[in-house]
C-alpha cells in the first residue's frame, strides 16, 4: 500500500495469481486434455499457468520499483 491506497499492481498480481491456480482447476467439460495429462479447465495449462505467473512477477517487480521511487 502507498500512502493508505492499495496499488494497481497488487490487484494485479492477486488476479494473475487466482488465475494461474484457475487454469489448473481440473474439470470434466473441457475439449482437449492438457499438457499435464488431464482434463483441466484451461487446456493450455502449463504455459497459460506459466505466463500468469510471470505476469505476476513482473508486477511485483514494477511496485517494488514504484515503492522505491516514494
Amino acid at each position: 500500500m502507498i500512502n493508505g491506497r492499495v496499488s494497481v499492481h497488487l490487484i494485479f498480481v492477486i488476479v494473475h495469481l487466482l488465475g494461474a491456480l484457475v487454469t489448473l482447476l481440473p474439470t470434466g467439460t473441457a475439449s482437449k486434455v492438457c499438457r499435464l495429462g488431464y482434463n483441466a479447465l484451461c487446456s493450455f495449462t502449463p504455459f497459460g499457468t506459466a505466463v500468469l505467473l510471470a505476469l505476476a512477477i513482473l508486477h511485483i517487480a514494477l511496485y517494488r520499483k514504484e515503492l522505491a521511487k516514494a
